[in-house]
């Protein structure tokens, strides 16, 4: 079932949204902003990138890097 989400934006942030929206190729705004939504699912949250960075300096401290001259010598 479809609902309808109404918001209240100044009207040069509406003109950049329809703009980006058919820009991206996007036949509507509603499927410009559902894109969006997901693409924000995917995207981790600051604690959660600050918890990986110090698992990785703990990794390192420990000696458990990899020491590569290029992306390939890790593949």
């Amino acid at each position: 079932m479809r609902q309808v989400l109404s918001l209240s934006l100044p009207q040069q942030t509406t003109k950049e949204i329809k703009a980006l929206s058919k820009n991206r190729g996007f036949s509507s705004v509603s499927g410009y902003i559902k894109h969006l939504v997901e693409l924000d699912k995917d995207l981790i949250t600051e604690e959660e990138l600050w918890n990986s960075v110090q698992e990785a300096r703990k990794e390192y401290k420990a000696g458990k890097c990899i020491k590569a001259d290029s992306i390939a010598d890790l593949l």
